[in-house]
């Protein structure tokens, strides 16, 4: 009877503590429910309530946010609800989706008026939880159409929260894969812009970008702390890290802040008084990493919410400043730090019950975060667009700075002959006068040069043409009558053998023995092949000659008639060493009649053009066989074309446009003067010619000249 009696007291207890307070029914078994708005929480101010007064006690208050905030304190809080459950499951979870809550005793009012009790927390094992999740997740006893009270009393060493929602443990267990999911987007975002940014200072080596993969590692490391993935794991088993890590890695990522926006931003050259605050916070996070070794971590977090706030602002200053300055960098970074400063706003508000509990209040920091991360990073690889510009700046300035003082030498020259106060205007006419001067004389100086060279090309091969000629003109008037007179003398031995053996048969065997011995026959043959050698070598060296005297006409200066075909053969034998039996010439001569011209000037053309291809069949092949050079002559109207094509590198665009340009040359240094190409375009319109180009970058050019027959 007395139990009876005991039994039926704590069953009026039970049920006139459900009266007093708000029931919170869950009937929706395939979604979960925030029940902030209907828990009840008691301040044990001075930790000294026991459970049996903490089920009993009047003093709670009512929660009005749907994530009520708890005041950072030493003492813990009692939170009380009371869940009817309208559902067919026998049994509803309870989710307290704050993993950094040092201390978590759950207990469950019994309808014999007793306890069930579970001890959790942040220095809990995940072995030992209910769930293996940094949450804290429980399993409410309601059975059907029945209503359970139940407590919970926290602590912890930094500001609390309490997002406490009920539903089934499926709706539950999809709400925290939701939450793991998109943090792990989170994480994902933030590990590519590590590495993005570790590869740009590996490539760059400018330590902005080490001080942001710094910056980078530390708030994704924060954002991992506060959400209670650092301490699953990375740190499972070590209490000590699970309360040391949430005020180092901030104060850590602060101080990676501070030493990039100095850095980037430039802070020290654009605002020195704001420079000496942002060391004077630095000192403020070492002195915090310092006093957490003492263990006193609510100290430290208290400590580092009033500086971090201090931090925003101050930075927020300094970006405004420099943006007003025009410095490009501090405009992205100034966005940057406006969405992450908003999303840090909407968190606090959040925390004080300002702004609702929903998704996007929830994920503001990250979102803010992540978004700042991908501004700040877009911000430092504009900076290599930066750096390029000021760097072609400050070769602008240099190459400003050069002609300046270019001018002022000139200038200051121009003055020890004239006065300055009488001429200023004039001088300056006159300089760029002598400039142009400068120039046309600098051109037609290596005109002269090249021409003088040229000439005396044609002088030097004039004189060889005749040196040689005189003594190939006796090699080839003598090889005729020699030949005529080795015959001759064949023939009379022939007569003398056969009167020798007439006269004396008995010799005729003496006579075979004989020429046997000589080898007659063959000597007979091999005088007619060295005369047949003589004879093609002499009139080799006479074509050779005569190509070389109609070559050296390089230094006539008159106008005459000329045979084009003619030319370009002499030209072709004296490039005729640069073939090397290796790059095949394929000659397609037209009727040419003559035309009027400057015939040494133009030898000198084709000698250039054909050198060219030659170079450029050269470039492509090397020592190989397969280069040809096509060389085609023929009339049009009132004009003649000559065509010289070749298989070799062609050209783009770009050099097509410097073709003809003075000293303009693709060669090596030491293969070429730039100045070849120059003097046959200014030949080409000597004569009132014109020069076309076709050329393909990998397959070979073509330069077609078009001359008057005669000229005006």
């Amino acid at each position: 009877m007395p139990q009876f009696r005991i039994l039926l007291l704590a069953l009026l207890l039970i049920a006139s503590s459900a009266i007093a307070q708000d029931t919170i029914f869950y009937a929706n078994a395939a979604n979960s429910e925030l029940v902030g708005k209907r828990i009840y929480i008691l301040d044990d101010s001075k930790n000294n309530i026991s459970l049996s007064e903490a089920f009993h006690s009047d003093n709670y208050i009512k929660s009005k946010a749907e994530a009520p905030s708890l005041e950072v304190k030493p003492t813990p809080f009692w939170v009380k609800l009371v869940v009817a459950n309208k559902t067919s499951l026998n049994t509803l979870s309870l989710n307290l989706g704050y993993p950094t809550i040092d201390s978590v005793r759950f207990y469950t009012a019994l309808p014999d008026g007793g306890f069930d009790s579970i001890i959790t927390g942040e220095f809990v094992p995940y072995y030992l939880r209910p769930t293996r999740h940094q949450d804290y997740i429980f399993r409410l006893m309601v059975p059907p159409g029945e209503a359970r009270t139940f407590l919970f009393k926290v602590s912890a060493s930094e500001p609390i929260q309490l997002p406490v929602t009920i539903g089934s443990f499926k709706a539950i267990a999809e709400d925290i894969f939701t939450r793991d999911l998109l943090f792990g987007m989170y994480a994902g975002i933030i590990l590519v812009m590590l590495l993005y940014n570790l590869f740009l200072f590996f490539t760059v080596r400018d330590r902005s970008y080490l001080y942001y993969v710094g910056y980078i590692l530390f708030t994704g490391l924060t954002q991992a702390c506060l959400q209670g993935y650092a301490a699953r794991f990375l740190y499972p088993q070590s209490f000590f890290l699970a309360n040391a890590m949430v005020v180092w890695v901030p104060a850590l990522s602060g101080i990676f802040a501070i030493v990039f926006i100095n850095h980037f931003l430039q802070v020290r050259t654009f605002t020195p008084v704001l420079y000496r605050v942002l060391s004077g916070f630095l000192i403020m996070y070492c002195g915090i990493l310092a006093l957490s070794l003492t263990g006193n971590y609510l100290l430290c977090t208290g400590i580092m919410q009033l500086v971090v706030t201090l931090l925003a602002v101050v930075v927020y200053i300094i970006a405004v400043k420099i943006t007003l300055k025009g410095y490009r960098p501090a405009k992205i970074f100034l966005l940057a730090w406006t969405i992450f400063i908003a999303a840090v706003v909407v968190f606090v508000l959040r925390n004080f019950g300002a702004v609702p509990y929903n998704g996007f209040s929830y994920y503001a920091m990250q979102i803010g975060s992540a978004i700042e991360v991908v501004l700040l990073s877009f911000a430092l690889a504009d900076k290599i667009n930066l750096f390029r510009m000021e760097k072609e700046e400050s070769q602008k300035h240099a190459m400003e700075a050069l002609k300046e003082n270019e001018h002022i030498v000139r200038g200051q020259n121009v003055m020890l002959e004239k006065k300055v106060n009488e001429r200023t205007h004039e001088l300056r006419l006159s300089n760029d006068g002598l400039n142009k001067a400068m120039e046309e004389l600098k051109d037609a100086e290596a005109q002269l040069v090249e021409s003088e060279k040229m000439a005396s090309l044609g002088q030097l091969t004039a004189g060889i043409a005749h040196e040689i000629n005189n003594p190939i003109n006796f090699v080839t008037s003598n090889v005729k009558p020699l030949n005529r007179d080795v015959k001759m003398l064949l023939e009379a031995m022939d007569v003398m053998e056969r009167i020798i053996i007439e006269k004396s048969p008995e010799n005729h065997k003496v006579i075979l023995n004989y020429k046997a011995e000589i080898d007659y026959d063959y000597l007979k043959e091999e005088i007619e092949q060295l005369l047949s050698g003589i004879s093609d070598g002499a009139s080799r060296t006479a074509e050779i000659v005569k190509g070389l005297r109609i070559f050296s006409r390089l230094d006539e200066d008159d106008l005459k008639k000329a045979d084009i075909n003619e030319g370009m053969d002499s030209t072709l034998i004296i490039t005729n060493n640069m073939l090397n039996n290796q790059i095949k010439v394929i000659k397609h001569y037209g009727n040419l009649p003559l035309i009027e011209c400057y015939p040494g000037k133009l030898n000198q053309v084709f000698l250039n053009m054909i050198s060219n291809g030659i170079y450029a069949v050269r470039k492509k092949y090397g020592e190989k066989e397969g280069g040809e050079l096509h060389i085609t002559t023929g009339t049009e109207t009132d004009c003649v074309f000559i065509s010289i094509a070749d298989n070799g590198t062609g050209m783009d665009e770009s050099t097509k446009k410097r073709l003809f340009e003075p000293f303009f040359t693709t060669k090596d240094v030491g293969e070429g003067t730039g100045l070849g190409l120059s003097i046959a375009y200014n030949t080409i319109n000597k004569h009132s010619g014109q020069v076309l180009i076709e050329s393909q970058l990998g397959l070979g050019s073509k330069f077609t000249i078009k001359l008057p027959l005669v000229q005006k």
